[in-house]
C-alpha cells in the first residue's frame, strides 16, 4: 500500500488516498485512531461507477463512521474509474440497457455475465486491501462491510472471516449463484431496501435476504426510487454497525 495524498478535512476525518498495486482507494480515519489507539474499520462497497463520481456520497458515510469512532475505506471497483476497461462487461452493461429500454425482461445469462465476473475480481482485491488495512497500527478492527454491489458484500461475507457484521444495499442484480452463497452467511446483517427501486427486483431482493443463513438479519425497507434512501435510514445503519463494531 502507497499512500499518494493525505488531508483533513472538518470534523476531524483525516483522508488519505492510496493505491495498492494499480488498485486506488481512499482511507479515512478519526484524528483519535493511533497506534496506542487503534479502531475499527468499515469497508465502503459502491457501484461500479467510478470513485471520482461516488466521492460526495462515500465521503459523507466516512464522516458517520469516524464520528462512531470508525475508520472507512473504499477501492476503485474493476473496469471503473481510471482502471483499465473490461470488455465483456461493457458489453454486458449494453446488453442490459437494450433489454431494459425494450421492456424485456433482464435474463440470468445478462444478469450472470454482468454480476459475476465483477465478485470474482473484486472480492480478491477487498481482501488484499484488507490485508494492508488492517497491517496500519491505527487500525485494529473488528471489520465491518457496508453498501453494495450486494452480491460483492454475499461473497465476501461467506468467505472473509475477519468481517464481523455487513449493511448491505439491496439495489443491484443478483445471480442465481450467489443465492446459494448467501445461505453460507451466519454473520449479523442490516439490509437496506428502497421498495420503488427502479433498477432492483424487489422480489429477487425479498427472496435473497429469506435466503441468507444469519441468525440475526433485519430488513429495512423504505418507500421511493434507488436514491431516495431518508437520512434515518443511514442512522440505523450507523447504529447496526456501533452495535457491532464496538
Amino acid at each position: 500500500m502507497h499512500f499518494t495524498s493525505e488531508q483533513r478535512l472538518d470534523e476531524g476525518l483525516v483522508e488519505r488516498a492510496f493505491t495498492l498495486g494499480e488498485i486506488p482507494g481512499i482511507l479515512w480515519t478519526p484524528e483519535s485512531a493511533s497506534a496506542t489507539a487503534p479502531v475499527p474499520l468499515i469497508l465502503l462497497g459502491h457501484p461500479p461507477l467510478g470513485l471520482s463520481r461516488m466521492y460526495p456520497r462515500l465521503v459523507g458515510r466516512a464522516r458517520q463512521a469516524a464520528a462512531d469512532g470508525f475508520a472507512a475505506a473504499t477501492i476503485e471497483l474493476p473496469g471503473s474509474g481510471d482502471r483499465p476497461r473490461w470488455p465483456a462487461v461493457e458489453q454486458a452493461r449494453a446488453d442490459l440497457r437494450r433489454a431494459m429500454e425494450a421492456g424485456e425482461p433482464v435474463g440470468d445469462e445478462i444478469i450472470d455475465a454482468l454480476v459475476l465476473p465483477l465478485v470474482d475480481r473484486a472480492v480478491p482485491e477487498w481482501q488484499e486491501a484488507l490485508d494492508a488495512l488492517l497491517s496500519l497500527p491505527e487500525i485494529g478492527g473488528p471489520v465491518g462491510y457496508s453498501g453494495g454491489v450486494i452480491s460483492i458484500g454475499v461473497r465476501l461475507a461467506a468467505v472473509e472471516p475477519r468481517i464481523v457484521a455487513a449493511g448491505l444495499f439491496a439495489g443491484s442484480l443478483v445471480p442465481r449463484a450467489v443465492f446459494e452463497e448467501a445461505r453460507r452467511v451466519t454473520i449479523p446483517l442490516h439490509v437496506l431496501l428502497q421498495w420503488d427501486d427502479e433498477g432492483n427486483d424487489r422480489q429477487a431482493a425479498l427472496d435473497l435476504f429469506d435466503a441468507f443463513g444469519s441468525r440475526e438479519k433485519s430488513l429495512h425497507a423504505n418507500m421511493g426510487g434507488h436514491t431516495g434512501v431518508p437520512q434515518f435510514a443511514g442512522d440505523a445503519a450507523a447504529q447496526f454497525f456501533a452495535r457491532h463494531l464496538k
